[in-house]
């Protein structure tokens, strides 16, 4: 579980994020949605230490990461999978390169061990056998399912997916949330995914964070997410064709 408390983020004089908490759940998944500009992003990089909040706590299990100096940071790290928007495949390295780079940085484990892995992860994604494909010769579905075996690769405590499904199709961004629950749920994960894809959020919002100008501004999940009478929050959602016809 990842906890944030009482979290403020400011930038010169403008206050992007103001006391926000929420608890991010063990082997849920725990979306942050919300309008362009609302602070979303921002949170989760604070999350992951891209940006150092102004105030509050970031928990990891208890561990105040926060409070930690670089080296204890990097053992956290170690145990985070991230999941780009693009996918951020290395275009000069074929997929079990791409793959085996956070195990080349992180690991002292063998060659062997390290293709073992890379074929594991591979496997659960449904791509085998394509180790030696380069990243011109993958359709986005794949280049997507490729980033997530490379942030699975160290079998992590935590995941963060920052919108992995821009650029696709409906078809294929469906095929990609379900992986990415099944994944979660499997390994009892803590995911953090950034979207403001109502599909994703109808689909496999199991804790779902509204941010609105910078506040938690609702909290639920995507079976109260179409009932709830707040405001903000139904014309983010309902401004949406897909969410549209389900309140008909």
């Amino acid at each position: 579980m990842i906890e944030a408390k009482h979290i403020d983020k400011l930038f010169g004089e403008k206050q992007v994020l103001k006391d926000v908490s929420f608890q991010f759940q063990k082997g849920k998944t725990n979306l942050i949605i919300g309008q362009s500009g609302s602070g979303k992003t921002v949170l989760m990089k604070c999350l992951v230490g891209l940006h150092e909040v102004d105030k509050g706590e970031i928990l990891y299990d208890g561990r105040d990461f926060c409070k930690m100096n670089f080296q204890q940071r990097r053992e956290i790290r170690k145990e985070i999978g991230m999941l780009f928007q693009m996918g951020a495949l290395y275009d000069m390295m074929n997929v079990e390169e791409n793959i085996m780079f956070p195990l080349n940085m992180f690991t002292n484990k063998s060659l062997e061990e390290k293709k073992e892995r890379v074929n594991f992860v591979l496997k659960r994604v449904n791509l085998v056998n394509a180790n030696k494909l380069m990243t011109s010769e993958l359709s986005g579905g794949m280049i997507k399912r490729v980033a997530i075996a490379r942030a699975i690769s160290m079998n992590p405590e935590y995941l963060f997916c920052d919108e992995p499904n821009s650029g696709l199709d409906p078809q294929t961004a469906g095929v990609i949330d379900h992986l990415i629950k099944e994944i979660t749920e499997e390994y009892q994960i803590t995911t953090i995914m950034n979207t403001h894809d109502m599909n994703s959020v109808l689909s496999i919002g199991d804790n779902v964070a509204f941010i609105y100008k910078g506040e938690l501004w609702w909290r639920g999940d995507k079976d109260t997410i179409l009932h709830t009478e707040n405001k903000e929050l139904n014309e983010f959602v309902f401004g949406t064709e897909l969410t549209s016809r389900l309140k008909k």
